[in-house]
């Protein structure tokens, strides 16, 4: 009997492993064991949570941009039009809606934006290019993108778009930043997310959280669980920083905090 001290996916493969199970051939032509991310449909990481304008709007990315990311785009060519696929594949399509899991690598997508914004085609084949010499399912929610898999995966999108070699440093800089936000478990799933509180000013104060065990995954300051939505609505109906802090056992400057992130463009 297989001791239940591991995670449902672990114990699952220890009883395919003892069974004498073959590694399945996936298309792209590499094999893996059973996919731990479909081993864990049920998780609540990867079930539908977000609206497009919802998940746009915690990560700090344009609706449009996201919409791209999960929906595709289409692009002009000489005999008419053709569509990028898209970078992340949505826990439901029609209407798209995204999980905890996606938010995450919408939140590491971020930073890999230049001047020019991401390229998706150039993305798509640096990423499929990573995880085949690296075998690794779904880059980017692994913690390996903090050691060799994120400079391989870097190096290589950085050749296909041609970027400079200080737009390299700058780019690796951006993306170490996002990575630090991602908080993994000891069976390497993300389980937490600190977003930044703006579009544009980075820093490495971490007040809100995004953890799908709380408030139904929505933004929370990070040290009590209380919901920015809610902090900010009460701003609104007219109650000061000095009172709602003292109600929910605050900082005035977590509760600005709170206001400021749900207000951020």
């Amino acid at each position: 009997m297989i001791s239940t001290q591991f995670p449902p996916h672990t114990c699952l493969m220890l009883l395919l492993a003892r069974r004498g199970s073959t590694r399945p051939a996936l298309s792209d032509g590499y094999h893996h064991e059973v996919s731990r991310f479909n081993m864990q449909k049920n998780d609540i990481r990867n079930k539908p949570a977000y609206t497009l304008s919802e998940a746009a709007r915690y990560v700090k990315v344009a609706p449009a941009t996201l919409r791209s990311w999960v929906v595709g785009r289409a692009y002009p060519k000489a005999d008419g039009v053709a569509q990028f696929r898209p970078l992340i594949h949505p826990a439901i399509k029609q209407p798209a809606s995204l999980s905890f899991w996606n938010l995450i690598e919408a939140h590491v997508l971020r930073s890999l934006r230049t001047e020019h914004g991401v390229s998706m085609d150039a993305l798509r084949k640096a990423l499929s290019y990573a995880e085949k010499q690296l075998q690794i399912e779904r880059l980017l929610l692994s913690p390996k993108l903090r050691t060799d898999a994120g400079k391989l995966l870097l190096e290589r999108y950085g050749q296909l778009i041609e970027l400079s070699a200080s737009g390299q440093i700058a780019m690796r800089h951006l993306f170490n930043e996002h990575l630090a936000r991602v908080e993994w478990d000891q069976w390497k799933f993300p389980v937490r997310l600190y977003p930044f509180a703006s579009g544009s000013v980075l820093t490495d104060n971490r007040p809100i959280a995004i953890d799908p065990q709380i408030s139904f995954g929505r933004p929370v300051i990070a040290s009590r669980g209380i919901s920015t939505g809610a902090i900010a609505e009460r701003i609104d109906a007219g109650e000061t920083a000095a009172e709602l802090a003292d109600d929910y056992g605050l900082s005035e400057r977590e509760i600005e905090e709170a206001v400021l992130y749900e207000h951020a463009a």
